[in-house]
């Protein structure tokens, strides 16, 4: 796993990555932080999501992906059930479930995938936790983790 800035959106659109991944909630809103950029940028990853049932906390731990056409190639959009909430007091981020999505993501581990520090912005996990599951789920994953810089320059 490797870090770089930039703006995991802009670089997925770009052709920098063959699957992008953002953690949500389990009520088909994306509606808060980068969720609500994916659901504006690749409408198909948001119909992907409302095609579960709103609050079923039996997501926590899955995905639902759409796969978008773009003119650089095409780029799969996974919707990794890191979290039940978006509010409440205290991390929103459950543990188990990233560990469950990344072993998920093992099925793309020869693609170029890119990912947010999910779980560790609007759901308040603890990044190096967080890290460790994925270094742990995916060590052999051509995977980098995009920090956000919104000039949108990408240092790799």
């Amino acid at each position: 796993m490797r870090t770089i800035t930039g703006d995991l959106i802009a670089l997925g659109q770009a052709g920098h990555f063959d699957v992008i991944v953002h953690g949500c909630n389990c009520h088909c809103t994306m509606g808060a932080g980068i969720a609500k950029q994916i659901r504006a940028a690749f409408p198909a990853a948001w119909e992907a999501d409302r095609r579960t049932t709103a609050g079923d906390r039996t997501k926590l731990g899955s995905c639902t992906f759409a796969t978008i056409a773009q003119r650089t190639g095409d780029l799969t959009v996974v919707n990794a059930y890191t979290q039940f909430h978006w509010s409440g007091p205290g991390p929103k981020v459950d543990y188990d479930a990233v560990t469950s999505c990344m072993r998920w993501l093992r099925r793309f581990t020869s693609q170029r995938i890119g990912m947010p520090l999910i779980g560790a912005g609007l759901a308040g996990g603890d990044w190096s936790a967080i890290a460790a599951i994925i270094e742990r789920e995916l060590p052999d994953a051509n995977l980098a983790v995009v920090r956000f810089d919104p000039t949108g320059s990408a240092n790799r």
